[in-house]
């Protein structure tokens, strides 16, 4: 079987919303108007920590696909001060919804054991606001929200090869600036972090052979399994993950901001950014390269996010291991693209009311099991009842 990125169409149901004229769609779509279309017409369940689980309209996978959002649309009007990574998270909040991840990971492997037949994956990207929310690439909805998502390997098998150089297909391997000039010194600084659930693995064993991704990226082995996310200790592990990847990132972007700059204050390590990062030649000279560049190119620095932009996910690998990995989230790409699956999304009523009835069903059975360990109240819709 030849490897290589995977391109699906998803059909989906349009979405009945009047956009106010002279409103982009994704100025729209950050509105308290929208988050309540969101949680009316596809709500799930609801708690009092602000945790909204829900059907995705715009679906990746008509497999298994539903969301959390922390939905802070009525008491954060500002859509640029909203949380928008774990690290922003309360910790009281942080905990319920650790848990809510836990129970739906759980769900889905429960339910797709195989891993020859189905490609399991949950996380959440960077959604900082770091551009002007016209811009191409700006998340659609400023608020964390994370992912869980089931594709059929069957039908990635037998879809089309997508365009390999596509920019929406960046990971480690391709583009990424930590990986391609700042290796070496990128996998060091990981290496100095504590940890004991999580192992990392070797290179190219958390590579989904179907697809051949992720490629060159850090990755963790979680060891115990789907009951290791029963424990506290990784959750915090899967922050210190995140953690060191933003003091890498803003260590980075804040050398190239300002030569020979300190360690950025409320650094999570730095000790470890002093010692290994700024000491270090092929960290300072990449940094170097893209500041000369910035001066005489005004559309790359244009281009650059200064703030942290990440995509950190769990997913199954070909052996039934659960795998963390994190990537530099330059663009604005999927989630789903860091695993090699492209997936265009066209407006077709009729095929996806075909599937929602069993997609629904899905949804239904993990969202009684959330209701059951006391993490929320079901949602009536015109689709479901409460």
């Amino acid at each position: 079987m030849q490897s290589g990125p995977r391109e699906i169409v998803t059909p989906f149901r349009p979405i009945p919303l009047d956009i106010p004229e002279g409103m982009a769609n994704n100025e729209f779509f950050n509105s308290t108007e929208n988050l309540n279309d969101l949680s009316n017409n596809n709500g799930l369940l609801k708690n009092p920590e602000d945790l909204l689980l829900y059907r995705k309209a715009l679906g990746h996978s008509n497999e298994f696909d539903t969301s959390i959002i922390y939905n802070t649309s009525n008491s954060i009007l500002d859509p640029l001060g909203r949380p928008v990574r774990r690290t922003q998270v309360p910790e009281k909040i942080k905990k319920v919804w650790n848990r809510m991840n836990q129970i739906i990971i759980d769900y889905m492997i429960e339910k797709y054991p195989d891993p020859d037949e189905a490609l399991i994956l949950a996380g959440e990207a960077s959604l900082d606001a770091t551009w002007p929310l016209t811009s191409p690439g700006v998340p659609s909805i400023r608020m964390l929200h994370n992912h869980f998502i089931v594709f059929n390997k069957q039908q990635l098998r037998e879809a089309r090869f997508a365009d390999a150089n596509d920019p929406n297909l960046t990971d480690g391997g391709q583009h990424s600036l930590f990986q391609s000039y700042m290796r070496d010194v990128y996998s060091s600084f990981f290496s100095a972090l504590d940890f004991d659930i999580l192992k990392q693995t070797s290179k190219g064993s958390s590579k989904i052979e179907l697809t051949g991704y992720p490629q060159g990226l850090p990755s963790w082995k979680i060891q115990g399994g789907a009951d290791a996310l029963k424990d506290i200790n990784f959750w915090k592990e899967y922050d210190q993950i995140l953690m060191g990847f933003l003091d890498f990132y803003r260590a980075f972007f804040t050398q190239v901001s300002t030569r020979n700059a300190p360690v950025p204050e409320g650094a999570y390590f730095p000790e470890q950014v002093e010692s290994i990062l700024l000491f270090n030649n092929d960290f300072m000279g990449s940094a170097k390269k893209v500041r000369d560049q910035c001066v005489t190119d005004a559309k790359y620095a244009n281009a650059i996010r200064w703030q942290p932009a990440f995509k950190q996910l769990i997913y199954r690998n070909d052996e039934g291991d659960l795998i963390v990995t994190i990537s530099q989230n330059s663009i604005g790409n999927a989630i789903t693209e860091l695993l090699g699956v492209v997936v265009k999304r066209t407006p077709d009523a009729e095929a996806y009311e075909k599937v929602e009835p069993a997609l629904i069903e899905k949804l239904l059975e993990v969202r009684e099991r959330l209701i059951k360990a006391d993490l929320g109240d079901g949602i009536e819709t015109p689709y479901w009842p409460a």
